[in-house]
């Protein structure tokens, strides 16, 4: 038996197109003479919908869209699409209104219901779905060529349903096992339908968990992941099989449509060798892979076709353009510069040199005037104040102000250009730098935004030596430099990534060798600068743990881990201290 899996990349809500894409791929897996065709989760309305399935009338569209698709499909194939199906006992039981379902299209529609609903991080799913409450299987008559006497049982199962191995995760994180269900019924292969974003090293993990499950059960699995950015997730598809020995034997491309095709052995009862595409390089490739499908999608699919970028001469918005022009095409990003007093003559030269480099067209737009404009509304105000932060902040609002002007005016995105460690402890400023449609590298932590210039610089200088190599600068003020009000970024981010990533005390951060003096006052900033955040454009995830859908932290909060005592204390905070906005 031959099975096709469509890795493709729906965009949320659009109905029509994503039932184009499914009936285009499988009217290719049919010429090809596939007999099965798997799509991922919700295929057919896109991941995540979220609030859209609030919408009674999205839902009666996704119905007659799935009853449509039925009657196109090439009737010689089975066919599995991610849909949402009604629950029609919601009113009865007092359940959930829907259900997170696979229909199989061939000879009528059958329905799958997802048993195991994810509500950790940026997943929701109790919010809308009622979980299924028995893990199903379907049936497809063997080849006329095999001896074999029975039909073939396959089991279906959906992202998170796989995703409960006690025994390769040292326990259940639900009461029920899917696939020990199916297991017992006697499958002969289980397809997973999934929506599994990315993030740094997850492929890894997918493989280990899929493989140890295929040995530990006997039973070959196929998993089907979209390949999509939607809002500020990205997935990054790399859909794979393994044979019953838990050994690989297909793999779709990383961050790319693919449809992919493996052999069902019927009378070895296991799948057999077929593509295995190679994965990306390292880390860095997988992060700079995975933010040009970010910014292509996210603008794409929000209906623009240019960007607009500040460029400062720093590396944070370096990367940004360098992604923005992979993504889109040089021909599609424009560089801003707007030169200040404290403005040095190495930044404008660095940011021109880049804009070279990339072939990007740029605007210089000096400030100074419009910083005396301001300093002349002001003087009474402000009169027998010292400088400060005040006047610092004007500066990076005027250029905000003036990104926005071009944005509005000839429609173009303005990509924000803050990384995550500006955007952990609040060294942004509001309605100034932090402006934007999109936060490009919001979830990349300063350490890791050297090390991809660093990779991309590795055959072609494409990031200038001197951004790389000068201490950065927001150029706020004469003689500025970040670590003036930061420690060191190597020390920074270790912070970060140890209490936002690991969620370990200040207690434990500060016996992992760092100062308790340094490491309760990046706390303090992380929870200081909530407000801010809140308020940031989308920012493109990338890791475990990023300031976006999967964060809910409060605002008005006075709860602040300190390394003063061996668990978390209480520490007054309020909006006003907040002395970087």
């Amino acid at each position: 038996m031959k099975i096709a899996i469509a890795q493709i990349n729906p965009t949320v809500g659009d109905l029509a197109g994503n039932a184009r894409k499914i009936l285009t791929a499988a009217q290719d897996a049919a010429a090809q003479g596939a007999d099965l065709l798997l799509t991922p989760e919700l295929s057919l309305c896109g991941y995540p919908p979220r609030d859209l399935l609030l919408d009674p009338s999205f839902m009666t569209a996704i119905a007659s869209t799935l009853q449509q698709l039925a009657h196109d499909l090439p009737p010689q194939l089975a066919v599995l699409v991610g849909c949402v199906e009604p629950n029609a006992q919601a009113q009865i039981s007092g359940g959930k209104p829907l259900f997170n379902s696979v229909a199989l299209l061939h000879q009528g529609i059958q329905h799958f219901h997802k048993r195991l609903l994810p509500t950790y991080d940026v997943f929701d799913e109790n919010r809308y779905f009622e979980p299924g409450q028995e893990t199903k299987f379907f049936t497809i008559n063997p080849s006329p060529l095999t001896s074999r006497p029975s039909s073939l049982k396959i089991g279906v199962t959906i992202c998170e349903d796989l995703w409960n191995d006690e025994e390769f995760w040292g326990k259940r994180h639900y009461a029920v096992s899917p696939i020990t269900d199916l297991i017992e019924a006697g499958v002969d292969l289980i397809v997973n339908l999934s929506a599994s974003p990315y993030s740094v090293a997850k492929q890894q993990l997918r493989e280990a968990m899929l493989s140890h499950a295929a040995s530990r059960y006997r039973c070959p699995i196929l998993y089907a992941n979209q390949i999509a950015a939607n809002d500020d997730l990205i997935f990054d598809g790399c859909s794979v099989g393994f044979n019953r020995n838990g050994e690989m034997v297909c793999r779709a491309a990383a961050f790319e449509p693919e449809l992919l095709f493996v052999e069902f052995d019927e009378e070895k009862q296991d799948l057999q060798p077929s593509i295995i595409a190679s994965m990306p390089e390292n880390n860095d490739a997988q992060i700079w892979q995975a933010l040009v499908l970010g910014v292509k999608d996210y603008t794409r699919k929000c209906g623009f076709s240019k960007v607009v970028i500040g460029l400062s001469g720093g590396v944070d918005s370096a990367l940004v353009a360098a992604i923005a022009t992979a993504a889109l095409g040089k021909e599609n990003v424009l560089g801003v510069l707007m030169p200040s007093p404290y403005s040095s003559e190495h930044s404008i030269k660095d940011a021109l040199q880049l804009a070279a480099n990339l072939g990007i067209q740029t605007q210089i737009i000096p400030i100074e005037e419009l910083m005396q404009g301001y300093d002349r509304t002001l003087a009474s105000l402000f009169a027998d104040t010292e400088f400060g932060l005040a006047e610092e902040n004007i500066q990076s609002r005027i250029r905000g102000n003036l990104l926005m002007a071009i944005s509005n005016k000839f429609g173009h995105l303005l990509l924000s250009t803050g990384n995550k460690s500006e955007m952990a402890v609040g060294y942004c400023t509001l309605y100034g730098d932090m402006n934007g449609g999109l936060a490009v590298i919001a979830d990349v932590p300063k350490t890791r935004v050297y090390s991809l210039c660093r990779w991309l610089n590795q055959d072609l200088e494409i990031i200038p030596g001197n951004i790389l190599t000068k201490a950065p600068s927001a150029e706020l003020k004469p003689g500025q430099v970040d670590q003036d009000s930061l420690p060191s970024y190597d020390v920074l981010d270790d912070i970060l990534e140890r209490f936002i990533c690991n969620h370990e005390s200040a207690s434990q951060i500060t016996q992992a060798g760092h100062d308790p003096t340094i490491v309760d006052r990046v706390i303090k900033m992380v929870v200081r600068a909530e407000f801010k955040r809140r308020q940031a454009p989308p920012g493109l995830k990338v890791t475990d743990r990023a300031f976006g859908t999967g964060w809910r932290m409060p605002i008005a909060n006075k709860w602040v881990s300190t390394s003063n005592c061996p668990t978390n204390t209480l520490e007054q905070t309020s909006l006003t201290s907040q002395t970087s906005a």
